[in-house]
């Protein structure tokens, strides 16, 4: 099964036009249904909700509906998901936390996984677990060499032709975003080696 998709701005399909700067993250048409409390705070706080974007479709595929990308990212910061920080910047999505709100708020068998060799994912999604990954963000292109490792997190939940099947929540093309297919060797040069699993549902 495909889990649905969520981007981590809410128009999808203007991802690629927010990451040149040809729209503004505020001038988001859909910014409202984010939840967030205004334009410059969507603005502020999507860069950051990758992690947000991957747990909804997580839940969505456990057949779970999902809350909106901002209600999810005040939950996860009041339970230390998501950290403030005096400079105004956003640290996270920190895994232990996040795990723990999995479990706690919807039974869903979730574990912090590190050290975990690019070679090993296909095992972990093999029978229906699905992994949050720490990729670099240019997964969304995987021809190109990413410059370092981590940094982005996607939602890898399958393996077909030697290729890991995922969901990019930053994305710049449909192709790219939905079931995108990476081949292996490829997702281990920009992928940190860590992330969560959640076990099959």
């Amino acid at each position: 099964m495909i889990p649905p998709f969520y981007g981590q701005w809410e128009s999808a399909h203007r991802i690629g036009d927010i990451l040149s700067g040809a729209l503004a993250a505020q001038d988001d048409p859909l910014w409202p249904r984010s939840g967030a409390a205004g334009a410059a705070d969507y603005a502020r706080w999507a860069d950051h909700l990758c992690g947000v974007a991957c747990l909804r479709m997580a839940l969505a595929a456990r057949g779970i509906a999902p809350p909106r990308a901002f209600d999810l990212a005040r939950e996860l910061t009041y339970r230390g998901g998501y950290v403030l920080q005096p400079d105004g910047g956003i640290r996270g999505l920190i895994y232990a936390p996040t795990v723990a709100w999995l479990r706690e708020a919807h039974g869903i068998a979730a574990e912090v996984r590190v050290d975990v060799p690019a070679q090993d994912i296909p095992a972990l999604v093999a029978d229906g677990g699905l992994f949050i990954a720490s990729v670099h963000p240019a997964i969304r292109w995987p021809d190109r060499d990413p410059p370092a490792r981590g940094g982005h997190l996607v939602l890898v939940f399958g393996v077909q032709d030697g290729a890991l099947r995922l969901h990019n929540p930053s994305g710049d093309s449909a192709a790219s975003q939905r079931d995108a297919r990476v081949r292996l060797d490829r997702f281990a040069r920009g992928y940190a080696g860590r992330g969560i699993l959640l076990a099959a549902g």
